[in-house]
Parts: structure tokens; sequence; C-alpha cells
């Protein structure tokens, strides 16, 4: 009896370490705003519009994200994330159940993580944090969301390695299978690199994908519902960036340059469809007034070429965000976009373009981490 309650007092113990090694955590935000937008092109003409949207500052989701420590350094980890929409209970990306992140993987102190899955390509890891948007709401994406930094579409089918974080350094390689036998087609591939000390925080990438508008494979098809979204229809789209952020007291500078190539594309800008060619210039300004308040104000100028013309778009966003808890925060911000020669302002997170090239967006909201 005695050696049968030493037994089980092991097991236990055994099974408690198990348990303190491993861990599942359930997260999310909950984020709904109300929105006014100028112009916005209808059959009549300009109309003004007030809509309640979900997730302009970070979009709606709730996740589950595990561990388990197989010793040595070495960890087996997974992550699945949902989106959906607050306001009507509806999945997001497309009725995916898990259609933000879904991926699993092994990790290790030395040698880097591998994970597989759904997952987001290496540009959007490390540039995207350091854009005036993720301080802001997506309305402040670069237009047409040109560069992805607004997460229009993920990748599908991919495996992505992760360096270990070496004196503030870290790299990453993601490749996106096409799962047929056509291995070069709808296929996609980046990487990118990042550093990280004190006051800086620097950032750089580069995504290819082929044939983002054929189904399956890296399933970017229909990224996004807009008809002016450039992603449709291309043959082959190339995004790369390089940016950083500066830490000064409390205010903080930002400044960055992305690019987006799209060739063959079916929609025209400019022109007739063609290669369309975009290049951006971001410059950011953030101030802590007080440790529970930050105001961010930024300057984008986008330009655009296809086939031969070209044109600008303008956009400066400003906005507030004051934090009445660690988890709960309520927001305002405004964005004025203006396109020249032929295009439209079409600010991200609208309904739609403008019937003009000038558009402005306000927005006030809430929002909630769990």
């Amino acid at each position: 009896m005695k050696k049968s309650l030493i037994t089980l007092s092991a097991l236990s113990m055994i099974s408690a370490a198990a348990h303190a090694q491993s861990s599942v955590t359930l997260y999310g935000i909950v984020d709904a705003d109300m929105l006014y937008t100028n112009n916005v092109n209808t059959a009549s003409g300009g109309k003004s519009q007030w809509q309640l949207v979900s997730g302009n500052a970070n979009a709606d989701r709730w996740g589950l994200l595990g561990s388990e420590d197989l010793g040595g350094g070495y960890k087996a980890l997974f992550r699945l994330e949902n989106g959906f929409n607050i306001n009507n209970g509806a999945l997001g990306q497309g009725g995916r159940e898990f259609g933000r992140q879904a991926y699993v993987g092994l990790g290790s102190t030395r040698f880097g993580t591998v994970t597989m899955g759904r997952q987001y390509n290496p540009m959007q890891d490390f540039m995207g944090p350091l854009t005036a948007e993720a301080a802001q709401t997506q309305l402040a994406a670069h237009p047409y969301d040109n560069d992805s930094l607004n997460n229009t579409y993920r990748l599908d089918n991919t495996v992505k390695y992760a360096t270990p974080i070496i004196s503030g350094f870290q790299a990453e390689a993601l490749y996106g299978f096409s799962n047929s036998t056509n291995f070069a087609s709808n296929r996609a591939y980046g990487f990118g690199a990042s550093y990280q000390t004190g006051s800086i925080s620097l950032g750089a990438g580069y995504t290819r994908v082929q044939a983002p508008g054929a189904v399956g494979g890296t399933a970017i098809a229909t990224p996004s519902s807009a008809p002016s979204n450039p992603l449709l229809g291309a043959l082959r789209v190339d995004q790369w960036g390089v940016g950083g952020t500066y830490a000064l007291g409390s205010a903080i500078v930002g400044l960055m340059y992305t690019g987006s190539l799209f060739t063959h594309s079916t929609m025209a800008f400019t022109a007739p469809s063609g290669t369309v060619h975009f290049q951006n210039v971001e410059g950011s300004f953030r101030y802590y007034i007080t440790p529970a308040l930050v105001a961010t104000l930024a300057q984008t100028y986008t330009s655009v070429s296809q086939t031969g013309n070209s044109g600008h778009i303008l956009q400066t966003s400003a906005g507030a965000d004051y934090f009445l808890s660690k988890r709960t925060d309520v927001y305002l911000n405004a964005v004025y976009q203006h396109g020249t020669d032929g295009l439209k302002g079409n600010i991200n997170g609208t309904s739609g373009a403008a019937s003009s090239g000038s558009q402005v967006a306000v927005d006030i909201g809430i929002r909630q981490r769990f």
C-alpha cells in the first residue's frame, strides 16, 4: 500500500510538471467604431455616409496560442486565429474558421523556429508594426493597401523559418507551395529582417506572389471585395520595403519606403489595364502626451504609374488614443486623401472610392483586448 501511494504521488508530480511546461492561451481583440466618410461615389454623385464598422483600429479576432516544452531548449507550438465582424457575427477572411492565422511548428532557442500553415509574410511581420497605421487605424494604410502591410492577404500552404533573436537582429524566410503539378505557378516566397536596440527599430522585407488570382495554392484569390484592389487579376505581385522608428523621450518618429509591382493587372488606374507600379514614402510622428494619451500624425506620398502614365496620391492622417486601462482604449482618427491625374480618393476601410480626387474619413471607436 505504501509503495502504491509513493508511485501515485510520483505520477502526480510528473503530471503537474508536464502541465507547468505546456500552455494554451486564449486571446483576442474586440473593436467597433462609428465611421463618417464624405464624397462616396454613387450613381447620383458624391454622397456622405455614416456607418457602424468592425475593427478599424484592430481587426476583431480571437485566437488560441499554444506551446509545449520538449526539453533541451526545444518546444512545439501552434496558433489558431479567427477573424470576425463584431456587428453581425460573420466570419472574416472569406468565411474561414481560422482565416487570420493557422500554423503549427517547432522552435529552438538556439536554431530558431519553423512553422507551417496559413501565415503572414516576412514583410508584413517586420514592416507592418512600423507603419503609422499600426499606431492609428486601417484608414491610415497606404492607398489601396498596395504593399499589403494592412494584411489584405495571408498566404496558405507556407513554410516559414525565423532565426532566434541575436543581439537585436532577426531574419525570416517563407515559401508558399502551389500544391499543384505546376510547381512555379501560384506560389509565393519572401524574406525579411529586423533589428531592435534601445530606441531604434528597423525592418525590411520582400515578397513575391505568382498568379495570385488563381484558385487554391497560395489562395489570395479575391483578397478584397473592393473593385479597385490591384491584386485582382495580377499575374505576379512583387512587394518590398524598408523603414524604421526612433524613440526620443515621449516622442517616436518613423520613416519608411515601400514599393509594389502588379504585373499584368486587370485593374486600370491611370490607363487601360497593364503593369501597375506603386511607391510609398511615409513619415510619422507619435507623441505620448501622458502615459495614457497618445497622439499620432502621418503623411504618405504615393506615386502610381501604369503603361506610361502616372499620378500620385497624398494622404494625411491624424489621431488620438486614450487608454482607460491596460486592456481598454477609445480612439479618434481622421484621414484626408487626394489623388491627381485621374486617381480618385479611396481611403482604406471605407465603403468605396470618392467621386473625385479627394476624400475624408473620420472614425471614433472603442477597443478591448483580452
